[in-house]
């Protein structure tokens, strides 16, 4: 009798700790949205819980998590259902493939290999592209002729940089512009932390700062992105990603996030992002407000 009650006590621990990762994984049947930690992430993520949400599915919170490790583990344990993540982040962070610049090859590259790999969904991509990216004032633009960042390279010698250090050693950083645009230097670098690198740009410290292309203060202070002539940096759309099981119980959730991708360009990121940086608001007051005024939800 002693091996049946041994396998017994063992089945029953088996299913015990089952219901356990059930009950850790699921509240209540609920869609759990996340999100990574920066200001974007975070109105995004906001606006798929209000879209979902309104779509008559339950919603449980989950933003703020981290960085892209800490959500992507947290798609793969099954903590989380979905979270916002970029087409160019996916490819070169998690999968480690080489950078592409075409916008398609790498959402088509991303979308294969997470299904395969993961049994994860990229949804429709948005217009909206938060990559790399270089920026200067309209009138240090104007005073040294600058419009791309071959301009830039032609008369580095004449500009100061304002950058984060890791833009030094990225491969779409500094090591990467001089590969492309040929070698280059710049009269002088100035590494700060990445809050800092439009103050120095527009107290005149600097004439070209680091940006990224959904930067709020771009819009706020007319500032010009230069255009990567010879596509060195990669796209960043951004998609919602889902767990395949999550998309199965609740089909509706592709209908619902693809509505909204559509209308997420690039301006409409930077004045949003620019509501909760430069105005201080919270960043589930601007997104509600924007799904409010383009229709996604109703007024309250």
């Amino acid at each position: 009798m002693k091996p049946v009650r041994n396998l017994f006590i063992l089945l029953l621990l088996a299913l015990l700790t089952a219901s356990t990762v059930f009950a850790c994984s699921s509240t209540n049947g609920a869609i759990k949205v996340g999100s990574k930690d920066f200001t974007e992430e975070l109105i995004l993520g906001e606006m798929y819980a209000l879209a979902l949400k309104n779509s008559g599915l339950k919603v449980e919170r989950k933003l703020n998590l981290g960085g892209t490790p800490v959500a992507q583990a947290g798609l793969q344990s099954g903590q989380i259902d979905l979270y916002p993540e970029y087409t160019g982040t996916a490819l070169l962070t998690v999968l480690k493939l080489p950078a592409n610049s075409n916008r398609q090859q790498v959402f088509d590259t991303v979308a294969k290999d997470y299904k395969e790999k993961f049994n994860l969904v990229w949804l429709n991509p948005a217009p909206m592209n938060n990559t790399q990216a270089l920026a200067m004032t309209q009138a240090g633009s104007e005073k040294y002729g600058i419009r791309t960042i071959s301009d830039m390279v032609a008369k580095a010698s004449l500009l100061t940089i304002v950058c984060t250090p890791e833009f030094q050693s990225r491969e779409d950083g500094l090591p990467g512009l001089k590969r492309v645009y040929g070698n280059f230097q710049f009269k002088k670098l100035i590494p700060v932390d990445a809050g800092l690198r439009y103050q120095a740009l527009l107290k005149g410290e600097a004439d070209v700062a680091e940006a990224f292309a959904t930067d709020g203060e771009i819009s706020a202070s007319n500032l010009v992105v230069l255009e990567d002539n010879k596509e060195l940096f990669p796209p960043y759309q951004v998609a919602p990603v889902v767990r395949q099981a999550a998309l199965d119980a609740n089909p509706s959730i592709r209908n619902v996030l693809n509505a909204l991708s559509p209308k997420l360009t690039d301006e409409t990121m930077r004045r949003l992002n620019y509501e909760v940086e430069g105005k201080k608001r919270e960043p589930a007051d601007v997104a509600k407000e924007f799904l409010t005024q383009a229709g996604m939800l109703q007024k309250s």
